[in-house]
């Protein structure tokens, strides 16, 4: 009788390389599960944000998932952006401007839905400007995003009365108490409007990468762009749009804090763009660009804001930042290994 065959060593390598594969499919979803595991295992009774003390009981997840909304709204676009090899770093300055702007107006007497258009229109001009510093007078992506990410953050601080941290209610004039209802005010679930924004925003920003031009062009310019432009995709144009569409949903994300905090604040975004930075590598998509996915950024938003709200519980505020830091540091690395890998392959 024959033996049982052995396999080629070709065989065993095409093994192993379908494995690795399969792992870089769903080692963000485990992540997701351990970090879930680990604190609810963890006693979160300090503080009130956990509701019952669990992370786990419905009002934590419910109050998680409130919170998220904003990174939620923002890391899709972040993601298609950083696909075509491009970069914001501004989009955290853009979201306060935005929520000062959008309580300036409500607090002024401005109705809700011309307030929401005013301060899209003027999230548009801020993703415009960065487009133009950008892809018109060709300054690195870096330096002109850092710029822009201190003037929108001056001229937010500049609306701001002085004397006062934020736009919010004075003696003078009253916040109206439906400011929070949008971010809020249940309407299903136990679950604001901002967030099912936030799920419809997701949905057609998945859609936009995988069936769109808009996704397969950014993936061609962040993959090679010379080759783009030769095969006729106007690189200019598409990567102008993506700073434009990003500024748009940074203005989105702005209004939905605005509306949960029931103010104003100039500071609210600080770290918004690091968080979507640790989101979108820990996704998988490569810093160079050109592949990425906008669906495995949305978990890895998630988890930012697992450790985010978990670890105000366990460590000391400092120790929180050093955390997220090494967070960063680890999605830097992991993605390395990962575009290494395919690099190798």
């Amino acid at each position: 009788m024959n033996g049982p065959k052995e396999e080629s060593p070709r065989t065993q390598l095409e093994r192993a390389n379908e494995a690795r594969a399969n792992f870089k499919n769903i080692y963000i979803y485990v992540v997701l599960v351990l970090i879930v595991a680990i604190f609810s295992v963890v006693k979160l009774g300090q503080v009130e944000f956990f509701g019952r003390g669990h992370f786990l009981s419905p009002d934590s997840l419910i109050n998680l998932l409130r919170s998220a909304v904003p990174i939620l709204t923002l890391s899709g676009a972040f993601t298609l952006l950083m696909i075509s090899g491009y970069i914001d770093l501004s989009v955290g300055s853009a979201m306060s401007l935005s929520a000062v702007v959008f309580s300036w107006l409500i607090l002024n007497g401005v109705s809700f839905l011309p307030a929401i258009m005013i301060t899209l229109v003027m999230g548009i001009g801020l993703g415009f400007l960065n487009g133009f510093l950008v892809m018109k007078l060709r300054i690195t992506p870096v330096i002109a995003t850092l710029v822009t990410l201190n003037l929108f953050k001056g001229i937010a601080l500049l609306i701001v009365p002085d004397g006062f941290s934020a736009i919010k209610s004075t003696a003078a004039k009253t916040m109206p108490a439906w400011i929070n209802d949008y971010a809020r005010k249940d309407v299903f679930l136990g679950l604001p409007i901002a967030f099912y924004i936030a799920l419809v925003v997701i949905a057609l920003l998945i859609v936009v990468q995988r069936r769109t031009l808009i996704g397969k062009y950014a993936a061609a310019i962040g993959g090679n762009r010379t080759a783009a432009e030769l095969s006729g995709i106007n690189a200019v144009k598409m990567v102008w749009l993506l700073y434009i569409i990003v500024g748009f949903f940074a203005a989105l994300a702005g209004m939905a804090r605005a509306s949960y905090m029931s103010l104003g604040d100039p500071l609210s975004g600080d770290g918004m763009e690091l968080d979507c930075i640790i989101a979108v590598l820990l996704g998988g998509t490569a810093f160079s660009g050109g592949e990425g996915s906008v669906a495995k950024t949305i978990v890895g938003a998630l988890i930012i804001v697992c450790l985010t709200t978990g670890l105000m519980t366990v460590i000391p505020a400092f120790w929180q930042v050093m955390a997220k830091g090494s967070v960063l540091i680890a999605a830097v690395v992991l993605n390395h290994l990962l575009v290494r890998e395919k690099v190798k392959a």
